[in-house]
């Protein structure tokens, strides 16, 4: 779908295709076709972000990675034309495309109390990107952070489902936090999740316009 400057897709749980001047890949998984990416961002080692079936699927030589330090163990191997590993608050250049890593963490998600699915200080990552006069939020594996309250964009990517993430309605106070021209739901119906969880996003948040792909 063309939103503002960019065609965005969601392939799949997290993993979207951004096409502007670039090609970007976020978070493959479950492609179904093969591609070249020119740029792909990995935001954290979990089997369902950093998938190398499907990131093989969409690589090529002229491929440039940014991903999160916890992904290096399981891209050894990989060949691309660049592999650059980004911190929370970190910056990267792929030609005219800037790639910012932001904090992504849980607060109250967690397999058992005291326990956290995503802690925080461990450097997994949403991203911002701005490309073709368009910025684009990736939130991530994420709940509604502190953080979210100073991310400037045009587009916001946030996961609804509330396992390992926020919940719709939390979702949607990341999202007037936030501000963006334009939030897409993500991060359900492939593991967990289902399309009810992005429709009752859609049906609390009032601030913006909320596309569904």
């Amino acid at each position: 779908m063309k939103l503002m400057s960019l065609d965005i897709a969601r392939i799949a749980h997290d993993c979207f295709r951004i096409a502007g001047s670039k090609v970007i890949y976020i978070d493959p998984f479950k492609v179904t076709k093969n591609d070249e990416a020119d740029i792909v961002l990995l935001s954290h080692e979990h089997f369902d972000h950093l998938s190398l079936e499907d990131l093989n699927k969409v690589i090529f030589p002229g491929t440039t990675i940014v991903a999160s330090p916890l992904c290096k163990d399981g891209l050894k191997g990989v060949k691309v034309k660049e592999l650059h590993y980004l911190d929370p608050g970190g910056k990267f250049t792929v030609g005219k495309v800037e790639i910012y890593g932001l904090a992504a963490y849980n607060i109250d998600k967690g397999p058992e109390p005291g326990k956290k699915f995503h802690p925080p200080g461990e450097k997994r990552l949403g991203f911002l990107i701005k490309m073709d006069g368009t910025t684009v939020y990736h939130a991530g594996d994420s709940d509604f952070i502190p953080e979210m309250s100073s991310v400037k964009c045009d587009i916001a990517l946030l996961p609804v489902s509330g396992t390992y993430v926020m919940t719709a309605e939390e979702a949607a106070q990341a999202a007037a936090a936030i501000n963006p021209k334009i939030a897409v739901p993500m991060h359900y119906g492939a593991i967990v999740g289902s399309e009810a969880d992005a429709q009752k996003f859609k049906a609390t948040v009032k601030n913006c316009q909320v596309e569904i792909l």
